[in-house]
């Protein structure tokens, strides 16, 4: 016997114990016995079973359940985690699930099981049919969500094990589907990840490429966001605003949407590194702005209010770009310390505040847009058009535009007919001459 083999079981135990020491730190007064009790339900169900990896299939879902207990959602959101694929790839019915672990779980794990076993028409059809249901199973409870997004992110991460066409096939509903419900739901640590893994894949030249250029320069641009740093600390302590400064640099896919849709180089990425002031209150977030534009001279036209008028997703913070030490330009992302975890973790953050609840809450904004959603297209039973149509309603910030044939092609906000032409084929665009 390899030592693979026998070191499997002892691999897939070790996780779980490190999930257990996550989560009882993270929500201490929890009674972990529904936990445990479904950690041993799936590993008997999926014990025969591995990954294309070669890893034992368990490991899937523990990392699905990890990746939910960072995010400190509740015993249902984790016992659904672990339970996620059993339906769906084990003999374990929802009948089942529902005896054992109670409806709010059974209901959550068919919400994300996909309908892959209808004898539909096509591989498009199923798509549509899986995604539809779990929109529908998300208005009535956002954990379905958070856990098919947490199943997404592990199936991102683990990516490299698939064959080249369907690493492709599932980075582009990632960067269609399942990266922009992240933005829509304010999760933006989330979206992040699942745009870069998807950058990764669809296009391997630009993605590397970008990468080496980011990366000839972080050792530089390590030691210019320190310094500024330092500087903005004294700045905001004298002035008496008790602040935490953060830095960061933009995310890789992010630079990449920015330099094809402005046609510009990484140089004149404003926003490539920024620093994140953290402050107590509203009214600081402004003192803050006015420390920041008193020491740097602002560049015109970028400065943006997300405070006052909060996005669609509510997420809020005032951004600024200023010309920093050495004419360098960078950007100034200022928050309250609620508004920065909204930011990050999204409706996530909200449903950690409300136990109990079953739903996101008729007063949540961040899902009225999903709820119109599912009564808009409830009546549209071609699997092309509500794809199609879902497409449309994820990305309000870009420009769309239909083929003859009625697909829908996504171009910048600022594109042309010239860009639409080359969108369908280069040959269309080399040969295009006028437009009407």
């Amino acid at each position: 016997m390899s030592t693979d083999v026998v070191a499997a079981p002892e691999q897939v135990a070790q996780l779980y114990s490190e999930l257990e020491a996550l989560v009882r730190k993270v929500r201490p007064k929890e009674d972990l016995a529904g936990l445990e009790k479904a950690y041993l339900l799936a590993a008997q169900a999926h014990k025969n079973q591995t990954r294309i990896s070669g890893e034992p299939y368990m490991m899937h879902p523990l990392h699905v359940a990890m990746i939910l207990a960072e995010m400190q959602m509740d015993i249902v959101c984790l016992e659904t985690g672990l339970l996620h694929d059993t339906v769906e790839d084990t003999g374990i019915s929802l009948e089942q699930i529902r005896k054992e672990f109670g409806e709010e779980v059974a209901r959550c794990v068919d919400g994300v099981t996909k309908l892959s076993k209808l004898h539909l028409y096509s591989r498009e059809e199923r798509q549509a049919e899986s995604v539809r249901k779990m929109l529908l199973a998300m208005v009535s409870d956002i954990r379905v969500v958070l856990v098919k997004l947490a199943d997404r992110l592990h199936n991102m991460r683990t990516l490299g094990a698939l064959p080249r066409d369907r690493q492709e096939r599932i980075a582009q509903e990632t960067l269609e589907i399942y990266a922009p419900i992240a933005h829509r739901l304010g999760m933006g640590k989330i979206r992040g990840e699942l745009e870069d893994l998807a950058f990764q894949y669809l296009e391997p030249e630009a993605s590397a490429e970008l990468n080496r250029e980011i990366e000839s320069k972080r050792h530089e641009n390590e030691q210019f966001l320190q310094q500024l740093r330092n500087d903005v600390e004294a700045n905001l302590a004298s002035e008496g605003i008790p602040a935490r400064v953060e830095s960061r640099a933009k995310r890789a896919y992010s630079v990449h949407q920015k330099l094809k849709r402005q046609k510009i180089g990484l140089d004149q990425v404003y926003d490539l590194l920024a620093l994140r002031i953290i402050t107590d209150s509203v009214k600081n977030c402004y003192a803050a702005l006015g420390v920041i534009h008193n020491e740097w001279h602002p560049i015109p036209g970028r400065i943006k209010d997300f405070i006052a008028i909060p996005r669609p997703n509510m997420y809020q913070s005032l951004h600024t770009s200023v010309i920093g030490p050495g004419a360098l330009a960078f950007e100034v992302q200022i928050r309250t310390e609620e508004m920065h975890r909204l930011a990050e973790e999204g409706i996530a953050a909200h449903w950690k505040y409300k136990e109990g609840r079953k739903g996101p809450g008729e007063e949540d904004q961040r899902v009225t847009w999903l709820r119109q959603l599912v009564e808009w297209q409830r009546e549209l039973r071609d699997p092309g058009e509500f794809m199609s149509t879902l497409k449309v309603d994820l990305y309000p910030e870009e420009v769309y535009a239909f083929t003859p044939k009625g697909k829908v092609i996504v171009l910048p906000r600022d594109a042309t007919p010239i860009d639409f032409a080359y969108a369908i084929h280069s040959d269309v665009g080399n040969t295009c001459v006028a437009r009407r």
